[in-house]
């Protein structure tokens, strides 16, 4: 991946508030054990990931929308590629270094940038 991979994250319906990506997207589960999954944006397109995502995988998706591997890094997270187990285009991004009030605020500022780059996309109803 570059600097410049976008890391396509699918926000379930939930995580929208006015339209706007909550934080919570952006953030790992316990049951994650800090490593939030994403689709590598130079594998596969927005479009393409909302449907293997919702079609393929069955689980409910309001839209698309990205960061960039260089605003990972600013907030002190790594991304990767991670296929072991699951689908080639599957990455992640690793909060594991981070303790829980930092994972909170680092989410924050991805749901941000995610937030000014806009929904890459996005089904119709």
């Amino acid at each position: 991946m570059q600097p410049t991979t976008l890391l396509l994250r699918q926000v379930h319906p939930k995580w929208l508030k006015d339209g706007q990506v909550l934080s919570v997207a952006f953030r790992p589960f316990p049951k994650d054990d800090g490593l939030l999954s994403v689709y590598d944006g130079d594998l596969i397109l927005p479009e393409a990931s909302w449907n293997h995502f919702s079609v393929t995988l069955g689980h409910s998706s309001s839209g698309v929308w990205a960061v960039s591997v260089r605003e990972t890094e600013a907030c002190g997270l790594a991304a990767r590629a991670e296929v072991e187990g699951h689908f080639s285009e599957n990455a992640i991004i690793d909060f594991t270094t981070l303790n829980e009030k930092q994972q909170k605020a680092q989410s924050k500022i991805l749901a941000t940038k995610a937030e000014e780059r806009g929904c890459r996309f996005k089904p119709v109803a």
